[in-house]
């Protein structure tokens, strides 16, 4: 296992030993989220091309030298990572470019890529001797925690928006968690966790403050490239709401160039739904900080106006020679069936979202025909059955007779 070396604030810079109730930069505040630093040179003997050929540890921890948990009798008996990555010839032939690889998070074990940066929490939590884990969510990093916890001994403490999904808050409540349920907004649940962990001293999960489940997130880009044989796509898209999920790819993309595994980071394309785009906007504006604003989207995943780790996303964009796009909830919604009737894969609003900035950009010629993107889809359809509903017509109901079936069958013109 890999003890980080530093902490870097990705905001003024400065860098820090690494200590166990340091999250964010004392100067900087919670704007003030870290990058997590590790001694490349040594972790380079221990993941090579060679060595991971070898490795029949098809999980997330195969890429341990570079994750910061120390013990790895601390590591979840609960397997996350090593997620399906398709080919799409049909997209790539519809939409103009020559690869298109869509990356199935949902298929991690609680249904969303959250589930990496549980794994690392939960482990991170057991090298400190912690035993009450607790987050704020909307609702998948939520359900995700309560799982890695339940099957770690660990109990678990989640402030969810009183309107998250059923689906998500019943998931919490099958593994045992203590659920928080908090009239108004994430940002409302968010700052109550934290007035919460600051006053019991429960180790904080929460992804824009803790420095080190963005690790456990990066790790979704270095399967996409070992995956890809080490050729890096040229282009990345995925959806963001705190910001998390995107520094995260940049920083595993970045963490194989120092590794010598790969030469290049992709291209990272974020896209936000337009009713909760505060990060998109301070990228068009070329602004240095994102501006706060109420948020309002049918993907509730990525509804959030006040992100926390901003200042990593807008460096992993702007690093990568990225971009950000924007996308209406109706663009949102009609993605789930085709991606879905596409490739397979159904993916919640949240999830699909990366589509939908993938096929409005391909539409307004932003992509070269030479191009190899590759989507991320970051949560399962069925964490939002209504949200999917509302893309979809009505099933046929009939009387049980042939005849019945058959005036059926005609008035949607399916015979």
């Amino acid at each position: 296992m890999a003890k980080p070396q530093l902490l870097k604030c990705a905001i003024c810079g400065k860098e820090y030993e690494p200590e166990e109730n340091l999250y964010t930069c004392p100067d900087c505040g919670l704007d003030g989220t870290f990058h997590v630093l590790y001694d490349y040179e040594k972790a380079a003997k221990e993941i090579t091309k060679e060595k991971l050929r070898e490795n029949d540890d098809f999980s997330l921890w195969r890429y341990k030298a570079v994750l910061p948990v120390e013990k790895d009798e601390n590591i979840p008996p609960l397997a996350a990572g090593w997620t399906p990555l398709y080919s799409s010839q049909k997209l790539a032939r519809t939409y103009g470019v020559k690869e298109v690889y869509v990356k199935d998070d949902g298929r991690n074990p609680t249904g969303s890529l959250k589930d990496r940066a549980s794994a690392v929490g939960v482990a991170k939590a057991l090298d400190y001797g912690r035993d009450v884990i607790a987050c704020a969510s909307t609702g998948n990093a939520a359900s995700s925690l309560s799982g890695f916890a339940a099957v770690s001994g660990l109990k678990s403490i989640i402030f969810v928006p009183e309107s998250a999904p059923v689906a998500k808050i019943t998931q919490l409540l099958v593994y045992g968690a203590c659920v928080v349920l908090v009239k108004g907004t994430y940002e409302k649940a968010f700052d109550l966790a934290t007035e919460a962990i600051e006053r019991w001293g429960w180790y904080n999960r929460n992804c824009a403050i803790n420095p080190y489940l963005v690790e456990g997130k990066k790790t979704c880009a270095m399967e996409i490239a070992e995956q890809l044989n080490w050729d890096a796509p040229d282009f990345v898209f995925v959806s963001v709401g705190d910001g998390c999920i995107i520094s995260g790819l940049y920083k595993g993309f970045s963490d194989l160039v120092k590794l010598g595994l790969t030469e290049r980071v992709p291209h990272i394309v974020g896209v936000q739904a337009e009713g909760a785009s505060p990060i998109y906007k301070a990228f068009k504006e070329g602004a240095p900080r994102v501006e706060f604003s109420p948020a309002s989207t049918v993907a509730d995943s990525i509804s959030v106006g006040a992100p926390r780790n901003w200042a990593k996303a807008l460096n992993g964009v702007r690093s990568s020679g990225g971009d950000m796009l924007a996308v209406s909830d109706d663009e949102i919604l009609s993605a789930i069936p085709e991606l879905a009737r596409t490739t397979g894969v159904f993916g919640e609003p949240a999830g699909v979202t990366a589509f939908a900035g993938f096929r409005k950009a391909a539409r307004e010629g932003k992509l070269p025909k030479d191009a190899r993107v590759a989507l991320v889809v970051t949560g399962n359809g069925l964490k939002d059955i209504e949200g999917a509903r509302r893309a979809v017509g009505q099933p046929i109901v009939t009387e049980p007779c042939l005849l019945g079936l058959e005036k059926a069958l005609k008035e949607r013109n399916v015979i």
